[in-house]
Formats: structure tokens, C-alpha cells, sequence
């Protein structure tokens, strides 16, 4: 199995469970509340939204927020057509329309009208305000669900979920997995074998416990599947680490030497 090779239409996107997240994530979407997923950058955000859309059998809207995503790119805009301007819908209100799960990526990177936009749909309306089409008010289809991400101990930093829409949702918290876990997703993920994913995860570890390091960021274990399709691509592991792992986290060149001198004593 490759890197890019990990959906199976029979099981979906392959994700190894740490907790209760995944019983949470279908009882809070079972009675119709929306859920916020919380962890660092990495994680397993994404990937457990593709695997629990699958597992319920729904469609899945995914959208990555950024700093100039507004309100009209979720709802919908008038376009122009051979002549004619008719309404499309944006993501968010097609999966109001016809069921299934709106995933909103990284919310606090949206502009606020974005986030206000989906007020009336985390709380008992469950219905979407769309000015634009005279003030329609679109109740949520059955099978609807919405979910936000972010990384909270980056993100808090700079911009932060008001408490107005935090507690409007189920949150659910993830972090890196513990150490078998981790090793189990990199072998199935990247498809090495145990001892190049053991050494990988430590490596990871190693990066993780080290707090005072001046990293704005640690290797996730998105990074360490990287890393390891690398080597098994052919690159050398110090190669596959310094490319996957110790680029992307600094441009710093001191930090970037104590990374290098750490992944060396892994690599010997």
C-alpha cells in the first residue's frame, strides 16, 4: 500500500480509533448537533471526518477555510450564465439542502460574517438565513451534520472560536496517538514495516517532549507518514526525515540544527 493509497471503497479511509471519538462523533450527528474537533495540526482531524462519513454512509462537503473565505462562499452567489444570472449554491447550503456533513477546516481562519452565518444551524432551527435569496430560511435536510476543526494551542495565539459558537457544539478533543497506535497508522498508511515506523514514531516523540525547543509546532503524525512514504520511495531515512519532518517545521537555521543532530541519532 502506497501513501495516497489509503481508501478503500468497501471499509473507507482508514482510521485507528484512540478513544471514544468516534461514538461521540455518531451519537452528537445521530440527534443533529454539530461537533467541533480540537487537536494540533496533523492529528487526524480530516481523516476521521472522511472515516465517520463513510461509516454512516452520507455525503461529505469539505471545506478549507482561509483568511478570505466569507459568508458568500459558503451560502452561494449569483453567476452569470449565457446571459442569464442564476444563484449557485456554496457547499454549506448545498449539504443543507440534500443531507450529509459540512466540514469546515481550520473555522478561526475564516472571516467572522462566515462563522455568524452558521449560527442558526447549531442551535434547535437548525435552519440557514440567506438574505440574498429574499431572506429564505432553509431547514436542514434529514442526514444533515456540521463540523468545525481547529488547532487550539496554535490558533488561540492569534484568533480563537468565540465562547457564543464554542458552546453551540459537541467537542471533540484528539491528539498524536499513543505509540502503538501511531506505529500501526504508519505501517498501514505509508506500508513499511514495524521497525522503520518505530523509529519514525520516536523520532516523533522525541520532537513532541521537547517543550522549551523554540518550535512553533511538532511533528505530527501526518509528518511521520510522509516521512516514512519517503523511505520507502527509496530516500535514505535522515534524507526522508529532514524533507518530511525538519524542513516544514522551521526555517530557523538553529533550530534547524538541533533538528538535524537529533534525527541523526535515529538515522545511525
Amino acid at each position: 500500500m502506497s501513501y495516497a493509497d489509503n481508501f478503500d471503497r468497501a471499509t473507507g479511509p482508514f482510521y485507528e480509533e484512540v478513544a471514544d471519538e468516534a461514538q461521540v462523533f455518531e451519537a452528537a450527528f445521530s440527534r443533529g448537533l454539530p461537533i467541533m474537533l480540537k487537536g494540533p495540526t496533523g492529528c487526524g482531524k480530516t481523516r476521521l471526518v472522511e472515516h465517520m462519513a463513510h461509516r454512516l454512509g452520507v455525503a461529505l462537503h469539505t471545506v478549507s477555510c482561509h483568511e478570505d473565505m466569507t459568508a458568500t462562499d459558503l451560502l452561494g452567489r449569483y453567476v452569470l450564465n449565457g446571459g442569464d444570472t442564476e444563484w449557485v449554491d456554496g457547499p454549506l447550503t448545498r449539504a443543507v439542502r440534500e443531507g450529509g456533513i459540512c466540514y469546515l477546516d481550520e473555522i478561526v481562519e475564516a472571516r467572522q460574517d462566515a462563522t455568524v452565518a452558521i449560527h442558526s444551524l447549531t442551535d434547535h432551527r437548525r435552519e440557514l438565513n440567506i438574505e440574498r435569496l429574499g431572506g429564505l430560511r432553509l431547514r436542514a435536510a434529514d442526514g444533515f451534520g456540521l463540523v468545525v476543526s481547529y488547532n487550539p494551542g496554535y490558533q488561540s495565539v492569534l484568533k480563537d472560536l468565540k465562547m457564543s459558537t464554542r458552546q453551540r457544539m459537541v467537542a471533540i478533543e484528539l491528539s498524536f496517538p499513543p505509540s502503538s497506535v501511531e506505529l500501526s497508522i504508519l505501517v498501514e498508511e505509508a506500508g513499511v514495516d514495524e521497525a522503520l515506523a518505530a523509529d519514525l514514531v520516536r523520532l516523533g516523540q522525541a520532537i513532541r517532549r521537547a517543550q522549551d525547543s523554540g518550535l512553533r509546532e511538532v511533528a505530527s503524525t501526518r509528518a511521520l507518514i510522509m516521512a516514512a512514504a519517503l523511505v520507502d520511495a527509496g530516500l535514505s531515512f535522515r534524507a526522508a526525515a529532514l524533507a518530511a519532518i525538519a524542513g516544514p517545521l522551521t526555517d530557523d537555521p538553529a533550530l534547524r540544527e538541533a533538528l538535524t543532530v537529533l534525527i541523526d541519532t535515529f538515522a545511525e
